[in-house]
């Protein structure tokens, strides 16, 4: 079974790869034969995954199987998505287009190529694709494609949000997650259509949106947003803080029933926070460049939705960086946005949780009788739940502190080593994360041993730990 769906997505990302063909038939870029290799290798690894490995699947799927198929998928697919670099020789070694794919589903951002205009075309709209694909999920994709799982859907979208609780918008799991590819979908539409609206061209347009809406960040420039529109920049605030809301809950939109935003909690403290951190970021940036400008509240804003939303674009800031914005930006980082949503970080419901858990402790302290529970959205959290999260938050900061230390005896610095792993393992990447490193760091000057630090971070980031964890605990395979 693992081999039969790892096998199906493989064929499905070889089919994807036909539009960066003909996208570089259409530019004459040089690169379409090379394509057309890597996507028949991709193609005969998936042939032999499905119809050979896979021959005898079942499809009755246990709990640990799910989780098994989440995390070989999750390896394989994007070890597999390396090939179009290696073959094209954008990247010249298998470590370097490892982390270039890893990066790109995992929607992080980073990249080891330094200047992305030079490269063919057709890689661009590539990379973003595999951003596009991987945003919503590579297992949903599987639910969404293979209807013969029946309740092993189930156990897979399980698997996949492992780390959360995400609503399901109908009964059936398979609708569900076709409602989810659709909202997805028609919110990418959209945005190819106004940023071609205001001037920009089509690859641009293609190639920003399919990396907006996943939250990924690879941009198509060395210097990433700067130079373009006030008005581009402004469109891509409003669909990154779209992007960091919980997709089941943009549903809403297309349903009408928005009074749902409102009494969404989760919702409504991402949306006071990101009014907050923008304009003290813009109260900060007035007072240290001297200068308060409709200009200065625009990059705050579209700085702040970047981060949050752990997009990760970026453009020409204010000559003086001042000590706030920085503190906030990487406390944005760890924070991240709604659970269920394309961004990554520990997700606000999450911290939502551990903060009414914490004062509840606290009063139990003072009236050790009175019983409390935990309640969002005027809904009682499972307790089961409330550890899971302590779970995750101890594992999580044992995965920074660890690929910190890995990056330090590689050559980073302290305070990089931990910018790096915090804003890889959220998912963030290129973002300047503090005044030090700011918007010029280059992933391709780091050693191997970091770059294969950082891929890890990315892929336990995006599983949220749990699922890459399970395959390589013993007592988990040992349970019945």
């Amino acid at each position: 079974m693992v081999a039969r769906l790892a096998g199906l997505l493989t064929l499905t990302m070889a089919g994807g790869m036909l539009l960066p063909i003909a996208a570089s038939f259409y530019y004459a870029d040089g690169a379409q034969y090379a394509l057309i290799l890597a996507a028949l290798l991709m193609g005969a690894v998936g042939l032999f995954l499905r119809n050979i490995a896979g021959r005898n699947a079942t499809y009755d799927l246990r709990e640990r199987e799910s989780f098994w198929i989440t995390s070989v998928v999750w390896i394989t697919v994007p070890l597999c998505g390396a090939l179009p670099y290696l073959m094209t020789g954008t990247l010249q070694s298998f470590t370097d287009a490892a982390f270039e794919s890893i990066s790109g589903f995992t929607t992080t951002g980073s990249s080891v190529i330094v200047r992305p205009e030079a490269i063919p075309q057709s890689l661009l709209l590539w990379r973003s694709m595999t951003q596009w694909i991987g945003g919503l999920g590579l297992i949903l994709l599987v639910v969404a494609l293979l209807r013969r799982l029946s309740d092993g859907s189930l156990k897979l979208y399980a698997a996949e949000f492992s780390g959360t609780q995400q609503r399901k918008l109908h009964p059936h799991i398979a609708k569900s997650v076709m409602r989810m590819w659709f909202i997805y979908s028609f919110i990418t539409v959209l945005l190819i259509a106004l940023l071609a609206l205001v001037g920009n061209s089509a690859l641009d347009s293609v190639c920003l949106a399919l990396s907006t809406v996943s939250t990924g960040g690879f941009m198509t420039a060395q210097f990433g947003l700067t130079g373009y529109s006030e008005l581009t920049l402004g469109i891509l605030t409003v669909f990154m803080f779209l992007s960091g809301v919980n997709v089941a809950l943009l549903y809403n939109l297309f349903t009408l029933k928005w009074r749902r935003f409102k009494v969404n909690h989760e919702f409504v403290l991402y949306a006071v926070l990101f009014l907050f951190a923008a304009l003290s970021c813009f109260v900060a940036f007035s007072i240290a460049n001297h200068n308060f400008s409709l200009s200065t509240l625009h990059f705050s804003l579209f700085h702040i939705a970047s981060t949050v939303s752990t997009c990760g674009f970026y453009t020409e800031g204010p000559a003086v960086w001042p000590f706030w914005p920085s503190v906030l930006t990487f406390m944005l980082i760890l924070s991240g946005a709604c659970a269920g949503s394309t961004g990554g970080g520990l997700k606000l419901r999450r911290l939502m949780v551990l903060f009414l858990y914490m004062r509840n402790y606290l009063t139990r302290m003072v009236h050790p009788h009175v019983v409390f529970t935990i309640k969002i959205d005027h809904k009682v959290v499972p307790s089961d739940y409330v550890n899971k999260i302590f779970a995750f938050l101890f594992l999580y900061i044992c995965f920074i502190i660890g690929g910190a230390f890995l990056l330090t005896i590689s050559g980073s610095s302290v305070a990089d080593a931990f910018c790096l792993a915090s804003a890889n393992i959220s998912n963030l990447g290129p973002s300047p994360l503090i005044n030090s490193l700011g918007a010029n760091l280059e992933y391709a000057s780091l050693p191997m041993l970091s770059k294969w630090t950082l891929m890890v971070l990315m892929l336990a980031g995006r599983l949220e730990i749990f699922a890459l964890l399970a395959i390589v605990s013993p007592s988990y395979w040992k349970r019945r």
